[in-house]
């Protein structure tokens, strides 16, 4: 079972992966709307890292991933999954 749980948002392109267990940053917000941005921190980078990311919102308690409309989520989620889930395991 992930650290995580996952809620769909109002936008259809968004998913919430709420942690179950330690924070996904230790405090403050991230927000990033590209890989540059991104490159600064390691879970933004990695989930940059995926094709058909957008857009990438972290806080303690969850991370939003934000794909591009033509991205399937059939695709991408595996690979976000593990990505979370090896961040919130280090």
């Amino acid at each position: 079972m992930p650290p995580f749980t996952i809620q769909p948002t109002p936008n259809p392109n968004s998913l919430k992966f709420s942690t179950t267990g330690p924070p996904f940053l230790d405090g403050g917000m991230l927000t990033c709307a590209n890989a540059e941005e991104a490159s600064a921190h390691p879970l933004s980078a990695a989930l940059f890292g995926v094709e058909g990311v957008y857009n990438v919102l972290v806080l303690p308690p969850f991370a939003t991933v934000t794909k591009h409309p033509d991205a399937d989520w059939n695709t991408m989620l595996p690979r976000i999954e593990a990505i979370l889930a090896e961040h919130l395991g280090s």
